[in-house]
């Protein structure tokens, strides 16, 4: 690993406050013609969470357990961390880096997925960030990780431990966010998403029935999208006569506001209003084997 002297965490980011939640979307919907009224009502997803997302935690807690696998197995290699979109900022952070002589980083950012949003977005971010800071060090986005163990194998348990707080004859549901259908790489995205779902069903529940959906599309609706969504999936299935649903985000790496709001809060409701018993499986967030992954993909640019 020594062709690397520093790890850059890179992660999306959010609020950490009501005065935070407007400008704070401003940001992630730059140049996109959003309407005010639209951006306040997202907004109150976030209020009724105090105006915090729990993201900028989770980076924090994230972190912390990497240098935790780096110290436990002897790797000597700084960790930063930097947001797209909140503080702190990446071009922040990069100027850290610089500061403190770092040459050379490599990139493990909080999306497991190949695509637009989910990978090319944050090597535009990178290139951005660095030409804003004189004499930048180069920065190496680690490879996607979707398939790796580290990734799949904490869904694999947390989707056994969903389940087993169901009724028997409980259908499984993957979710991911949705993106517009015109987006680049989307059918990489997608395909992804199906093979990391289908692992997951296999090791921890053979032979039980699954869907992938998607959820959290913001676009007019005059724009298509992935589908279904996950609500109008609920609603499908409970026309088909299930009654039981364990719930597994399989296309996000932490419990932040898309999987606290349209998951738990969103979809949960639907589901009681329905009459399906709901459980929601936990994401990697900062279970050993996830936080071990940066180490993993380092060994293999050796």
């Amino acid at each position: 690993m020594t062709q690397y002297d520093a790890l850059l965490l890179l992660s999306f980011g959010g609020p950490e406050g009501p005065d935070d939640v407007i400008p704070f979307l401003e940001n992630v919907t730059r140049g996109r013609n959003i309407p005010r009224a639209r951006l306040e009502e997202v907004g109150e997803h976030y209020f009724l969470f105090g105006g915090v997302s729990p993201i900028n935690r989770l980076c924090r807690d994230l972190k912390s357990a990497i240098e935790a696998d780096f110290a436990a197995h002897d790797i000597d290699l700084p960790v930063y961390w930097g947001n797209r979109n909140w503080t702190p900022y990446l071009a922040d952070t990069v100027r850290q880096m610089q500061a403190d002589g770092v040459r050379r980083a490599a990139a493990f950012v909080t999306s497991a997925y190949s695509g637009f949003s989910t990978n090319d977005q944050y090597l535009n971010d990178i290139a951005r960030a660095r030409a804003e800071v004189p004499d930048a060090p180069e920065i190496d986005k680690l490879p996607v990780y979707c398939d790796r163990p580290g990734f799949i194998e904490p869904f694999v348990d947390a989707t056994k431990d969903a389940l087993s707080r169901l009724p028997e004859g409980a259908r499984l549901v993957f979710t991911a966010h949705s993106v517009p259908l015109a987006q680049p790489n989307r059918d990489l995205y997608a395909e992804e998403l199906y093979a990391a779902a289908r692992t997951v069903a296999q090791k921890a529940a053979p032979g039980t029935p699954w869907d992938l959906v998607y959820q959290s599309r913001s676009g007019p609706p005059t724009q298509p999208w992935l589908e279904p969504q996950i609500t109008e999936h609920l609603e499908k299935l409970r026309g088909e006569g299930v009654r039981a649903v364990a719930v597994v985000p399989i296309g996000f790496v932490s419990d932040h506001m898309e999987v606290k709001y349209d998951l738990d809060v969103e979809a949960a409701d639907l589901a009681a209003d329905l009459g399906i018993a709901f459980a929601r499986a936990a994401t990697p967030g900062t279970d050993p084997r996830f936080a071990a992954l940066p180490r993993h993909l380092l060994g293999e640019t050796e």
